[in-house]
C-alpha cells in the first residue's frame, strides 16, 4: 500500500498540507494530515465503521505506520470524534480535489492510455443510492412515500467514473442529488444534477477527450446538447421506451441496409450487429447500434445510440470496448463500494458537510486499493490473497501489528520502481 500510494500519488501529503484548518491554534495536538490520513484509513483498512477504527488504533505499530503516512508525531491515534470534529469545520470542496487528483495524476502518468477508445477516455455516469433514513437527516433529505404509509427520507450520487476494460472505476467527478430547497415542489433528480456535474467534469478536465456513457436515461434532447456544448462523444444504451419514434426509425431503416452486418466470434460466444448512421434528431446526426448475442446461457440483445458513426469494424469495437463497459460504474464501482468493506451506505457522521467528506475519502481509498489490486506489485493477486475481503483482511491486520519498515515511505525509491497496470 505504501509503495503504490507513494509512487502513484506523490503529491497527495501536499494537497492534504494546503487544506485549511479553522480550529483554535492554541489548543491543537494533532495535525490536520494526522486526522485526514485517520478518516481514510477507515476505508484503506475496511474497518466498516468510526467504532472499529477506535478498536484498531490502539497499538504502538498502528500509531508508528499512522506518523510515517502523515508525517507526524503523535504518541497515540487520534479518537474518532476529534477526525469528525476537523471534517465538520472544512467545507467538502476542498476534498473533492483528492479524488480528482488521483485520476489526473494518472492520466499524466499515461498509466490509462492503453484502454482509450479512438483517443478517448471512457467516462461512465450513474446515480445511486447513498443513505436511508426514517426520520429527516437534515432540510436537503430527498423523500419517498413507502409501499407502508411512511415517508423515506434519503440522499442520492450522481457519479461520473473512469472506467477501463480491466476494471478499473475511478471517481473523476461527483454531483450531490439534493433538495435546495426543504420542502421543494418537485425534487431534484438524476437528470437535474447531470448538468451541474457535467460543468463539474468540464472544470476538472477542460481538454480532455471523453466519450460519455450512460443508461437509457441520458438518450434525451438536453443530454445530447451538453454533450455538444462540450465537446464529448458519447454512447448511451438505447431502448424503445425512451426515444419511441427514433428506435422505430433505426428499426425500419435497419431492414432496409443489409449491408450494414457485421459478425464477431469470441470463443462460444457469437455476435450479430446490425447499425444505421446519420439519424437525425432535433439537430443531432446520430448512429444506433445493435448486437444480438449467443452465448451458452442464452441469447442476448443489446442496443446503444451515439454521435459517433459506424462501420464493419468500429461498431465491433464501440459495442465490446465502448457500450458495454458502463455496467463498470455499477459493478466494480457502486457494487463494490457497498458491499465489500467501504459501506457506501453507512452514515459516517450526521454532519452533511462531513457526509459528503468522508464519501471523497471513500473514492480515494478505493482509487488506491485498485491501483494495489491491479498493480504488478501484488501478483498473481487470486492466488496470492483469494479475495478483495480477504486481501483488506490482512491489510488491516498487518497496519495495526507490524512496523512498516522506513525504506518504504522513501517518496524518491518509489518514484524509481515500475509498477504496471494489469491488463488482462
Amino acid at each position: 500500500m505504501v509503495k503504490t500510494i507513494r509512487h502513484f500519488l506523490p503529491g497527495l501529503s501536499g494537497l492534504l498540507k494546503r487544506l485549511p484548518d479553522p480550529r483554535n491554534p492554541d489548543q491543537l495536538y494533532y495535525p490536520k494530515e494526522t486526522l485526514v490520513w485517520s478518516a481514510l484509513l477507515i476505508f484503506l483498512l475496511a474497518l466498516r465503521s468510526r467504532r472499529q477504527f477506535r478498536f484498531e488504533s490502539q497499538g504502538d505499530p498502528f500509531v508508528a505506520n499512522l506518523n510515517a503516512l502523515a508525517g507526524s508525531r503523535v504518541e497515540s491515534a487520534s479518537h474518532d470524534d476529534t477526525v469528525v470534529y476537523y471534517l465538520k469545520r472544512v467545507p467538502p470542496e476542498h476534498f473533492e480535489v483528492l479524488p480528482v487528483y488521483v485520476v489526473r495524476r494518472l492520466i499524466r502518468m499515461k498509466a490509462l492510455d492503453r484502454w482509450r477508445l479512438y483517443g478517448a477516455f471512457l467516462v461512465a455516469v450513474d446515480g445511486t443510492g447513498q443513505l436511508f433514513f426514517r426520520k429527516r437527516h437534515c432540510p436537503h433529505c430527498l423523500t419517498q412515500r413507502g409501499s407502508d404509509g411512511r415517508t423515506i427520507y434519503f440522499h442520492h450520487v450522481l457519479e461520473a467514473k473512469l472506467v477501463t476494460a480491466n476494471g478499473l472505476a475511478l471517481s473523476i467527478a461527483t454531483e450531490f442529488i439534493e433538495n435546495v430547497q426543504p420542502h421543494a415542489h418537485k425534487q431534484d433528480c438524476e437528470l437535474k444534477a447531470f448538468p451541474r456535474l457535467a460543468e463539474k467534469l468540464k472544470a476538472h478536465f477542460p481538454r480532455l477527450p471523453i466519450i460519455l456513457l450512460g443508461d437509457p436515461l441520458y438518450a434525451c434532447q438536453p443530454v445530447f446538447d451538453l454533450c455538444k456544448k462540450y465537446r464529448w462523444h458519447y454512447i448511451f444504451t438505447f431502448k424503445p421506451g425512451r426515444l419511441p419514434a427514433l428506435f422505430a426509425e433505426f428499426e425500419a431503416l435497419r431492414d432496409y441496409t443489409p449491408q450494414n452486418r457485421a459478425t464477431h466470434r469470441a470463443g462460444e460466444t457469437v455476435q450479430h450487429f446490425a447499425w444505421v448512421n446519420d439519424l437525425d434528431y432535433q439537430g443531432h446526426t446520430l448512429s444506433a447500434f445493435e448486437c444480438r448475442e449467443r452465448r451458452p446461457d442464452g441469447e442476448h440483445y443489446f442496443a446503444w445510440i451515439s454521435d459517433i458513426p459506424m462501420g464493419c469494424r468500429s461498431v465491433v469495437t464501440a459495442s465490446n470496448q465502448g457500450g458495454r463497459l458502463r455496467w463498470k460504474v455499477e459493478n466494480e464501482g457502486f457494487n463494490t463500494q457497498k458491499n465489500h468493506g467501504y459501506e457506501l451506505e453507512h452514515a459516517y457522521c450526521s454532519q452533511q458537510s462531513a457526509v459528503k467528506t468522508f464519501y471523497f475519502l471513500l473514492q480515494v481509498a478505493h482509487a488506491i486499493h485498485q491501483l494495489m489490486i491491479k498493480g504488478t506489485l501484488v501478483r498473481p493477486f487470486h492466488r496470492l490473497v483469494g479475495s478483495l475481503r480477504n486481501f483488506l483482511r490482512q491489510l488491516a491486520r498487518s497496519f495495526a501489528t507490524s512496523v512498516i519498515a522506513a525504506c518504504h515511505w522513501d517518496a524518491e525509491a518509489a518514484s524509481k520502481i515500475q509498477i504496471r497496470l494489469d491488463s488482462s
